[in-house]
């Protein structure tokens, strides 16, 4: 299986059980809630890097 991690939270992420995914600049991205994905949403440029640390959005 492929490693996904959430970019929002750096949660491992099973693609199959995702909970939410979004595809951004042709790459696709899984997370582990409805609340992480629509945090992506917003600001897809500040997540997508990988540079963030961890941690759910409150």
């Amino acid at each position: 299986m492929e490693r996904h991690v959430d970019p929002v939270c750096r949660m491992d992420v099973d693609p199959a059980k995702a909970r939410g995914e979004s595809e951004y600049e042709g790459k696709r991205y899984y997370f582990c809630s409805p609340r992480c994905r629509e945090e992506f949403e917003r600001e897809p440029s500040r997540y997508a890097g990988g540079s963030r640390s961890g941690g759910c959005p409150s």
